[in-house]
């Protein structure tokens, strides 16, 4: 891997007899640091990999991606770059709709596929954007974006009370709303990886028949949990959720 990967793919935890990948990708707003909490709740042998998307982090000096398929193009390049066993690929939030569009693309293109698609606190691609997706929204002010990602967990205690820090954090929020309000679904897609849908039971944006609706976009076998708590279900479901990926705990090559 050379340097330039090195600041798309964060390898946040490789042991030496790792048997498959969990592969991570970005929620609105957010980086990959959400996921350097899942070291510990990690089965034996996997090793645990986040996408690093355009703006942030490491890749701060490059541009945000202005729409949604050119954040599809760069997040489909960075996940090949990552494969080097069987993985499983895993999207929260906006980051589900990203981990589907992925998994579709690397699958229509013929390259290594996931054995299983995790989706998380997210509704089906296929209605399109609705209303009720669109959280938090573009016209909201800078203060009811801090709010929301204040009480969400996205503003780390080093940003808050920083103009600057809180400054570019609302920045990169908008440039991901932006691209967020930009998504469509490529008709007919569908995944053959097994797919799993994580929801919480106290999420209003996920409507009740979420689990049907992506039911219909599955090939392959497909699963539905429902975990304790809202849109970030609880802080302990989010620092133990690896234990809740069903493919995780399966012997490589066999989706659970």
């Amino acid at each position: 891997m050379n340097a330039n990967q090195d600041t798309k793919v964060i390898r946040i935890h490789t042991p030496q007899d790792a048997k498959r990948t969990l592969i991570c990708l970005g929620f609105c707003g957010g980086g990959t640091a959400a996921y350097h909490q899942w070291n510990e709740s990690l089965p034996p042998r996997t090793a645990l990999a986040a996408v690093c998307y355009p703006g942030r982090e490491g890749r701060f000096l490059e541009d945000c991606a202005t729409d949604w398929d050119e954040l599809a193009d760069d997040a489909t390049a960075t996940v090949l770059s990552a494969i080097d066993r069987p993985y499983v690929l895993f999207g929260h939030s906006m980051g589900g709709w990203m981990a589907f569009e992925v998994a579709t693309r690397i699958e229509r293109g013929g390259a290594q596929g996931a054995e299983a698609l995790v989706v998380s606190s997210c509704n089906a691609p296929d209605r399109g954007l609705t209303e009720r997706d669109m959280f938090p929204a573009q016209h909201q002010s800078d203060t009811e974006l801090m709010t929301w990602m204040t009480s969400h967990g996205l503003m780390p205690e080093h940003v808050v009370g920083d103009p600057d820090l809180e400054g570019m954090a609302l920045e990169l929020m908008r440039a991901d709303i932006k691209v967020r309000d930009s998504f469509h679904y490529t008709p007919g897609a569908k995944v053959r990886a097994a797919l799993q849908m994580l929801s919480a039971a106290d999420d209003p944006v996920i409507e009740s028949d979420a689990g049907e609706q992506w039911r219909g976009v599955a090939q392959g076998d497909f699963r539905h949990d429902v975990l304790p708590g809202g849109h970030f279900y609880t802080p302990e479901t989010w620092r133990l959720l690896p234990t809740h990926i069903a493919a995780l705990n399966a012997p490589a090559g066999v989706a659970a």
